[in-house]
């Protein structure tokens, strides 16, 4: 199956670790072996598999992978209480991981804004 480099619905295994930020503190680039991880630990997480035996995440296992290290990086849950709130059909609980998790990209975006006009403020400044 071939696939549009832009605009495609699905990412790639390397894109999926540079839109979650998982750097891996040994050599500071973007770190796969979380994801797979994940992907043993967590039924909900089923990414596609095309040519050449490739792992391709559309939005739905994003977003899932999203929740899985918002509660495990952020709220420092264990392997088993995420678990268990993936499972559960509170959706209560689902929507206040996702307002939690647009808030925190939200405010990363602002920092972002706020570093690039300050670098752009010292450059200009020389």
């Amino acid at each position: 199956m071939s696939r549009s480099r832009d605009n495609s619905k699905y990412k790639t295994i390397g894109e999926v670790a540079q839109i979650l930020n998982l750097v891996s503190q040994k050599n500071g680039s973007f770190s796969t072996h979380t994801i797979r991880f994940w992907e043993k630990e967590f039924k909900q997480i089923k990414p596609k598999i095309f040519t050449g035996n490739r792992r391709y995440y559309d939005e739905h296992a994003i977003n899932m992978l999203k929740k899985i290290k918002y509660l495990l990086k952020d709220k420092g849950m264990t392997l088993n209480g995420v678990k268990k709130v993936l499972n559960s059909k509170d959706s209560e609980i689902d929507e206040l991981i996702n307002i939690s998790i647009k808030r925190k990209d939200f405010v990363k975006s602002k920092i972002k804004t706020i570093k690039n006009l300050i670098s752009n403020i010292k450059n200009r400044n020389g």
